[in-house]
């Protein structure tokens, strides 16, 4: 298994690990939307003996200080609990230090985010649409985030998910 940044060359492949993972084409449609849009950061692809299996993007946020968005995270449901989604999350988070981003946020399965630092205690004081237990924060660098409070917005593609 490999990880990388996806190519032109991945997008259908991409497109279709979406759909298949989220049983539904509206994850793949935001993937597209945030890269037409310009506001994917990092979008990377787990590959497995030639064949893309799995997909993280990282996109911009407003928020008070450097933030990144993490979704969607998409793996082919025969490659789940293979450590293919644990790979691509850790090597997005490793490429946004590396890029000196000040956070991460991301909503989803607490007692899954939680092992790679994610905490909803972080992510409390954030207004946002999207607030509640679910929502997460994960500080990079090593350090706190800036500040604890503030509103935060995810790009606008995220508005159209349904």
């Amino acid at each position: 298994m490999t990880v990388r940044s996806e190519t032109p060359g991945d997008v259908a492949a991409i497109r279709f690990v979406e759909e298949v993972a989220f049983g539904r084409s509206a994850e793949a449609r935001l993937v597209d939307d945030l890269r037409d849009a310009g506001d994917s950061v990092f979008s990377l692809v787990a590959v497995d003996d030639g064949t893309v299996v799995g997909h993280i993007m990282l996109s911009r946020m407003k928020a008070p200080f450097p933030a990144l968005a993490l979704a969607p995270v998409a793996v082919l449901p025969e490659y789940r609990r293979t450590g293919f989604g644990s790979r691509l999350i850790r090597q997005g988070i490793a490429r946004s230090e590396a890029a000196a981003w000040a956070g991460i946020f991301v909503l989803g399965d607490p007692a899954f985010y939680r092992r790679f630092g994610f905490d909803a205690g972080k992510a409390s004081g954030f207004i946002s649409p999207y607030a509640g237990p679910h929502l997460m924060a994960l500080p990079l660098g090593g350090n706190e985030l800036p500040t604890a409070t503030g509103i935060i917005a995810h790009a606008p593609a995220f508005a159209k998910l349904g």
